[in-house]
């Protein structure tokens, strides 16, 4: 990839490893493949790595891979991705790196942001890198994950964590949600929004959002919640009760409040919370309103509001969320990034 003057794509380094899961492999190659600026050049450049020279790499279904990179180009990574694999050997079965794994691995340069899929998670943990931190995978594997792992902060029940550096997510399509997310942490929602759309996923499920679903897939005997959701979201600049919301459905607000949270995995109201947060995100990156207009538009009612509910989500300021995406979609934003802090 040639580069013009000083414009360098965001550097994504895949670490496929024998035994991986090829639709794995395949989520940060869509999702980072497609963010461009708007002189039309890519934000990022994805290659895949193995942790030997060029070559073959085993997969878990029946075919195999060639891989281009050895684990040298490791080095020039700005995020290092590491997907599942059935193969782990010792790091599954004993919590520690191969030979060759720690050696591939000991290229990646300090500072690299760093992001597992599933349990890709279990290479982190066994590398030392999620001890302290809170950490998620696989809700099938969280227990045998925290006993093998005691250091690390293991949480099943999110579809991902962002612990600023270091990055990880529950199984399989989970990975599509924690890529999205670096987009729109690196570029912004606008950015992101369009990814999802090509890719024909939703553009935002946040990660505190439940692994596993009672109910993912309502009985079709059963009213849902659908109307209530939609009402709501055209009404963000309003004052929304749950009462309101439940009377959409003809339902008591106690049915309502069961029936959401097993389809959507948390309560209405911090459902609320997060889609106040996406419009307000939205405005502040593509409006110039002021922070008091911001605020009322997505259903904050006051700047100090929208402030401590976007600290608490994004861990910025407002104004400061504005300033750093607002100037990152523009033509002239480089290649690396890091958490807007």
């Amino acid at each position: 990839m040639t580069y013009e003057g000083d414009f360098r794509p965001h550097r994504v380094a895949v670490l496929a490893l024998d035994g991986l899961l090829p639709f794995e492999l395949g989520i940060p190659h869509r999702i980072f493949g497609r963010p461009r600026d708007a002189r039309r050049r890519h934000l990022y450049e994805v290659y895949t790595c193995s942790v030997r020279p060029p070559g073959r790499v085993d997969t878990d279904a029946d075919f195999t891979l060639h891989v281009p990179h050895g684990p040298q180009a490791l080095a020039t990574a700005d995020t290092v991705i590491i997907p599942a694999s059935y193969e782990l050997g010792p790091v599954y079965e004993e919590g520690r790196l191969t030979d060759e794994l720690a050696v591939a691995l000991s290229h990646v340069r300090p500072g690299t942001r760093l992001a597992s899929i599933c349990t890709g998670s279990y290479v982190l943990a066994a590398a030392g890198c999620l001890d302290g931190r809170p950490a998620t995978t696989h809700w099938a594997d969280a227990e045998r994950f925290q006993r093998m792992f005691p250091k690390v902060e293991v949480d099943a029940n999110v579809l991902f964590i962002d612990d600023g550096d270091v990055l990880t997510s529950a199984g399989v399509a989970a990975g599509i949600d924690l890529c999205l997310h670096m987009v729109r942490r690196d570029f912004g929602t606008a950015v992101a929004n369009e990814v999802a759309r090509i890719t024909v996923v939703p553009p935002h499920r946040d990660g505190g959002q439940a692994q596993y679903v009672q109910r993912p897939v309502p009985d079709p005997q059963l009213a849902t919640t659908a109307t209530a959701r939609a009402w709501a979201l055209g009404r963000l600049h309003e004052p929304i009760q749950l009462r309101d919301m439940a009377a959409q459905e003809a339902m008591s607000v106690r049915t309502f409040t069961r029936r959401f949270r097993e389809e959507a995995g948390i309560s209405p109201g911090q459902w609320l919370t997060q889609q106040r947060v996406e419009r307000a995100r939205q405005l502040l990156e593509s409006t110039g309103l002021s922070m008091d207009q911001v605020a009322r538009e997505s259903g904050f009612g006051t700047a100090q509001s929208m402030r401590r509910h976007l600290q608490t989500a994004l861990g910025v300021t407002p104004t400061t969320y504005r300033r750093t995406f607002r100037s990152h979609t523009g033509p002239d934003r480089p290649g690396r990034s890091g958490t807007p802090r």
